[in-house]
């Protein structure tokens, strides 16, 4: 089980990446894939935003990757 969510949290990070890389180019919003990037990880990143408000540069999806990275090194021990 821990296995598991230890790979869900790698896919999950790996999502977040590919998000902030498509944002730095011109998406098409209306793409399906841009759409479920944004559905998947937009609750995620949505709170941090809020919590940390940040001008210019967007450095919610760092931040919850490090969380995440965090996470899974708890996990594994």
């Amino acid at each position: 089980m821990l296995q598991l969510i230890n790979s869900l949290l790698a896919i999950y990070s790996w999502l977040i990446i590919i998000r902030a890389i498509i944002s730095w180019f011109s998406p098409n919003y209306s793409s399906p894939l841009v759409q479920l990037l944004i559905k998947v990880t937009e609750p995620v990143l949505a709170p941090i935003r809020k919590i940390i408000p940040m001008r210019g540069i967007d450095f919610s999806p760092i931040i919850v990757i490090i969380i995440i990275q965090i996470l899974r090194k708890i996990l594994i021990s």
